[in-house]
Formats: C-alpha cells, sequence, structure tokens
C-alpha cells in the first residue's frame, strides 16, 4: 500500500506543471519587492524581513502560501471534486455569519478578526464557488441551454454576490462576475455577454451625456442616443438569428428607423419637441410586435430579442434610480470622476491622480528599487494594497510595468492550455474559472490605477499586501495544477 501511495505522489510530482509554478512564484518574488518599495520610507533602516514591517509580514504570507500549496498537492484530486457542494455550503454560512462577527473597517463588514490575525471570507469564497460550479456543470446530463441547468447556475455564483454585498464589500461582489467568462467557454450563448457589454454601454453613454442638450430640442444626447443603440441593436441581433434583411419583422424595424429620422428633421426644421417619446413608442411598438410574432409563429428567439429590448429600456431608465438611491456617496462621485463628469483631484479622485503621476515619473526605465519619491512620501493611499501597480511603474519604468503584465499574461496562457487538456469536464470548468477570476483582478486593478475602469478595491493577484487573498489566489492555482497533474494518473468513473 505505501508502495503504491508513493508511486502515485511521484506520478504527482512528475506531471505537475512546473512552468505554471515558476511564473507564480517569480510573481510572489517581484510582488514582495514591490511591497518592499512601497512600505519603504527615507531614513528607514532596510531590514525587511522585520515582523514589524509589511514586507516582512508578507514573507511570512509568502513563506505559508508555498505550505499551502504544498499541503494541497499531497492531497487526492478527487477529494476537491468530491467536497465541492461541502466546501462551499460551508463557505456561504461563512458569509452569512461573517457581518455579526466582522468589525467595521471603513463602512466594510467583511474582516472576522481572530486573535492578532484578520482574514477576509470572501477571497475563500472564490476558490469553493469555482469548485461548486465544476461540480454541477460536470454532471451527467447538464446543459446549460436548458433553463433549469441555467438557472440554478446562475444561483451558484449570485448566493455569494448577494452575501457578500450585504457586508457592503461591493468590490469583492463583482469579481464572482467573472466566472461569466467560463459560462460562455461552457456553451452559455455570445447573446448573454452581448447584453452585458450593451448594458455597460447604455450607462457609460447615459450617464456621461444625460445633461447634454441636443441643441434647442429638449432632449438631451445620452438618453437620445442609448433608445437609438437599443433599436440598432434589436435589428442587429434580428439579423443574426433571422439570417436575412427581407424578413418582414426586419423591414418594419427599418421603418421604424425612417420614423425616427423623419421625427428628428420635424424637430429640427417645424416645431422642437422631445425626441425621447417617438423613440420610446417605436421601441414600445417593436417589442410587442416581437411578441406578437413568437406567440403566433412559435419562434422563440422573437420573444428573447423582445426581452432584450425591453430589458434594455428597463435597465437605462433604472440608471438614476441606481446612482442617486442605490449607490453610496463616494461609490457615485467615483464614477462620476472616472465619466470626467466631476473634477475632484483632491477627493474622490485623488487616489487615481497620484497613482497616474507616480507612474508617469517613472519613465521608460524607472526610477530605481527604494527611490520611488510619490511612493515614499505617502502620496499615494493604499500603495501596497489595491495600488501596488503604481509602486511598479515609478521605481521600474514602462519596462517594469510591461514586464509584470507579460508575466501575467503567461499565466493567463498556461492556464488556459492546462484547461484544455482536461480529459474530465470539471477540470476543464475548474481551470477557466480560476483563469477568470486572475483576469478579472489583472483587468480591474491595472484599469484602476491607470484610470480607465472604477476604483472598487480589489487587489493585484500575488503584488497586493495580506494574507487572505494571497492564499485565497494560491488555493485557487494549486488545486487546479492538483487536478491537472492527476490527470493520467487514474480513471473517473
Amino acid at each position: 500500500m505505501e508502495i503504491r501511495r508513493g508511486n502515485k505522489l511521484k506520478g504527482v510530482w512528475s506531471s505537475l506543471d512546473w512552468w505554471t509554478i515558476l511564473i507564480y512564484a517569480v510573481l510572489l518574488a517581484f510582488g514582495w519587492l514591490s511591497i518592499c518599495g512601497a512600505s519603504y520610507d527615507f531614513g528607514m533602516e532596510g531590514n525587511f524581513f522585520s515582523l514589524d514591517t509589511r514586507s516582512g509580514m508578507q514573507v511570512v504570507w509568502i513563506a505559508s502560501s508555498f505550505g499551502i500549496g504544498f499541503i494541497i498537492l499531497m492531497l487526492d484530486d478527487k477529494l476537491y471534486e468530491s467536497l465541492a457542494f461541502i466546501i462551499y455550503i460551508f463557505f456561504l454560512v461563512l458569509l452569512f455569519i461573517t457581518p455579526f462577527l466582522a468589525r467595521d473597517i471603513k463602512g466594510s463588514m467583511s474582516w472576522i478578526k481572530i486573535g492578532p490575525f484578520s482574514f477576509q471570507a470572501a477571497e475563500f469564497a472564490k476558490c469553493a464557488t469555482a469548485l461548486a460550479l465544476a461540480k454541477y456543470m460536470s454532471a451527467y446530463g447538464y446543459n446549460i441551454t436548458k433553463w433549469k441547468d441555467a438557472l440554478m447556475t446562475l444561483l451558484i455564483i449570485f448566493v455569494p454576490i448577494l452575501l457578500i454585498i450585504l457586508q457592503r464589500e461591493t468590490g469583492s461582489a463583482l469579481v464572482y462576475l467573472a466566472f461569466f467568462l467560463m459560462l460562455y467557454r461552457e456553451g452559455m450563448t455570445g447573446a448573454i455577454l452581448f447584453a452585458g457589454l450593451s448594458a455597460v454601454t447604455y450607462f457609460v453613454v447615459g450617464v456621461r451625456f444625460a445633461t447634454v442638450p441636443m441643441g434647442y430640442i429638449p432632449t438631451c444626447w445620452g438618453e437620445f442616443v442609448v433608445l437609438m443603440l437599443i433599436m440598432i441593436f434589436t435589428i442587429g441581433l434580428l439579423r443574426v438569428y433571422d439570417g436575412k434583411w427581407s424578413s418582414p419583422l426586419c423591414k418594419i424595424l427599418i421603418y421604424g428607423m425612417g420614423v425616427v429620422l423623419l421625427s428628428i428633421v420635424f424637430a429640427l426644421f417645424v416645431i422642437p419637441f422631445n425626441l425621447s417619446w417617438v423613440l420610446v413608442s417605436v421601441c414600445i411598438a417593436i417589442v410587442v410586435y416581437l411578441c406578437y410574432l413568437a406567440l403566433r409563429d412559435r419562434i422563440a428567439y422573437y420573444f428573447y430579442i423582445a426581452i432584450f429590448a425591453l430589458g434594455s429600456m428597463a435597465f437605462f431608465y433604472s440608471v438614476d434610480y441606481v446612482m442617486e438611491s442605490v449607490l453610496e456617496d463616494h461609490q457615485r462621485v467615483r464614477i462620476h470622476v472616472l465619466l470626467g463628469l466631476e473634477d475632484d483631484p483632491s477627493g474622490a479622485g485623488y487616489n487615481v491622480n497620484q497613482a497616474k503621476i507616480a507612474i508617469g515619473s517613472g519613465g521608460l526605465m524607472g526610477k530605481g528599487f527604494l527611490n520611488g519619491t510619490q511612493t515614499k512620501l505617502k502620496y499615494v493611499p493604499e500603495q501596497d494594497t489595491d495600488f501596488i501597480f503604481c509602486t511598479v511603474g515609478e521605481e521600474e519604468g514602462f519596462w517594469g510595468a510591461a514586464g509584470v503584465l507579460l508575466l501575467f499574461l503567461a499565466l493567463i496562457l498556461r492556464l488556459i492550455y492546462l484547461a484544455e487538456r482536461q480529459p474530465y469536464a470539471f477540470g476543464r470548468i475548474y481551470g477557466y474559472a480560476v483563469m477568470s477570476v486572475f483576469l478579472f483582478h489583472l483587468f480591474i486593478n491595472v484599469g484602476m490605477v491607470l484610470g480607465l475602469t472604477p476604483v472598487i478595491g480589489i487587489p493585484l493577484p500575488f503584488f497586493s499586501y495580506g494574507g487572505s487573498s494571497l492564499w485565497g489566489f494560491t488555493l485557487l492555482l494549486f488545486i487546479f495544477l492538483r487536478i491537472d497533474a492527476g490527470r493520467n494518473l487514474s480513471k473517473r468513473a
């Protein structure tokens, strides 16, 4: 028995993807150096391993992460599949009780304190959710196009999102939307992603141009453009699913566009009036006619396109309510600053403004290790956590920042390669879930440092200071590496 176990462990080590582990180790090393630079003060003794410093504590988190990774690799890969739902339910319970146990830290109720240490359950729940999704979606007979399977899949994703929002930790909750990238790989229709991108477009255009009038016509550009986009997107979807422009429905939609254009000419040259009423009327007429055709001809996609058009209008006209009544003041101001509606360099836009200055001051080659003035003088808040990338840009310059991004690109591509070579659906689904989480963190974190995405406070994997995030990312990665290493060692039933 011992010989068999020894041979199996030997097979695991020989099948392990050491390239991914090498990338992981290099990212950890660069991340630690960045934390050294971000937490170092001019005149401070260079004792980076002291536990009184953040760089010293990060060494502890890194060492313990390697220990966690080693333990994960020693366990049977089937264990993660068999316990997936149990792990998921455990973390749902933990997320539920977190607000009752956590202290209020900067408005968030997400940190549980045990003795001298604190941890954030949401960081570990990402791994549990990925396992639960992989377990459920790899079951025999699962089909994402069946509404029951799709509904259950969405519940697995949205239940932790709701529980995390109750902790007032919106940024961590949004990370779970990354799993939709994995769903797309597993057969989810591209219409869902298209609807998501459309919603972002409606939001940005509608909010950004909500107060910009169309000359002397009593209509704002934001509402006009969004309603026109809804009509254009609806026609485009019909063209994709119908396959021809000659269908009666497409002709009616084009006639509707003609009515809108005539209304614009009338408002410009005859009597100015609010064009929104015409646009809304045409959109509603399109929805009604689509529903009629869906019932008459029993064509389901007519009904789905009608839902898209109606949902688009409902989403757009709910934006004002969400902005004014749902979002917190600081969240609303951050969005306005991002969209250029407000200039608040000393308030909501301070972090991003200082981060841009820090990155820009690094130039091509950077100022050198520990020589960044913006970070050493503490101009950038949260510079060793959420805004750690600005330290990279200031000290290592363009080449250093580009090198870090290339390392992350290598990790993402490697995870895709490993996921595609999995012989079983469980490993493939979990692998794409891991990749999606890393990609989302990278895109949003770097984007908010550069002022391209809203500041939602999520860490940069393997760079931001903290044990919870580092352990959470390590769990995600090494469980997948263990599943990949066991792909050829045994056959599942």
